[in-house]
């Protein structure tokens, strides 16, 4: 039985279209009339052309860069389809933006994370869909439901593909020690062992010392890790692996390609051979091509949770 919503309509701002139209495209549905647009002095506008009312509403956007402006229309769009009666509401945030202030690092700091939570409960969205949080912790910053998709099993299926399963030649590597829980779940899924990149700074003012946790001498090394911003620490890691572990190549796959600053440099002069992201976040339109970074869609990902979000079906299985 559904309890919301007399059918599904899909709605996007202007920070991932074409994911979007993708899922919409997976749901069999053309994507919600509607416009996010801008006044002269910078404010986000929003107008809605399709009636929502007793609608299921699902709202696809990543709140990438430009952030603010990303999680503004979010807002705003939330906020309009709750003043038109929409049956139940659900923000699909495949990126969830501000969720490394996860935490109070020193004394005085924001948990924007929290803040941003609440901002998206407060303008009337009634469950959040969205993929490898930062900080898992980030759903209970919410009092609505959180359902947090991985993007490890897609990696998986690429890699098994290739190397197929229990390959001794491949070695999963967590580029930090925060990430070794992540690594060590998707290395049990290509079972292969894993390694750890271990990096401190022995004293002020100092480079970082590198240290292999695990031996990948000969190996061909897949980094995993959930974004990629600058890509200072994934480049430094595969330095690592491949000048002080001995390595034979490295590979590097992450969830969310933020690529901002000098990322697109750092990668295309690293010695990675090939970046594998997803497409939550769109490739930058401002920067070069770079032939080691690919994409794989995440639309029959979010398209098969919002069905079962809208059927009522358990969600379990996409977390396998």
């Amino acid at each position: 039985m559904i309890s919301h919503g007399k059918d599904i309509k899909v709605f996007t701002g202007n920070s991932n279209p074409e994911l979007a139209k993708d899922i919409g495209d997976l749901l069999f549905r053309k994507l919600g009339d509607c416009a996010c647009t801008h006044f002269a002095d910078g404010e986000c506008s929003v107008s809605v052309y399709d009636p929502v009312r007793g609608t299921d509403v699902f709202i696809v956007q990543s709140t990438c860069k430009p952030v603010n402006d990303s999680l503004m229309e979010l807002l705003i769009m939330i906020d309009a389809m709750r003043r038109a009666s929409a049956g139940r509401i659900t923000a699909v945030i495949p990126y969830f933006g501000y969720a490394r202030q996860d935490r109070k690092a020193k004394s005085r700091d924001p948990i924007s994370a929290k803040l941003v939570a609440n901002l998206i409960t407060a303008a009337g969205a009634d469950r959040v869909l969205t993929m490898d949080l930062h900080a898992a912790q980030i759903q209970g910053f919410f009092d609505i439901p959180v359902d947090n998709l991985y993007g490890a099993p897609l990696f998986a299926k690429h890699y098994l593909s290739i190397y197929g399963k229990n390959n001794d030649d491949i070695m999963v590597v967590s580029p930090d020690v925060g990430s070794t829980a992540r690594a060590r779940s998707f290395s049990m899924k290509l079972g292969c062992n894993m390694a750890i990149v271990d990096k401190r700074r022995e004293k002020a003012n100092q480079s970082e010392v590198m240290n292999i946790i695990g031996s990948v001498e000969g190996k061909t090394c897949i980094l995993l890790d959930d974004m990629v911003d600058t890509a200072g620490s994934l480049c430094g890691a595969a330095k690592a692996i491949k000048e002080i572990g001995g390595a034979k190549e490295v590979y590097a796959c992450a969830t969310h390609g933020v690529l901002s600053g000098p990322a697109i440099e750092r990668i295309e002069n690293s010695c990675i051979k090939e970046l594998l992201l997803l497409d939550t976040i769109p490739y930058p339109a401002d920067k070069p091509k770079c032939e080691k970074i690919h994409y794989k869609s995440v639309a029959n990902v979010f398209a098969e949770a919002i069905r079962r979000i809208y059927e009522e079906e358990p969600l379990s299985i996409l977390f396998e």
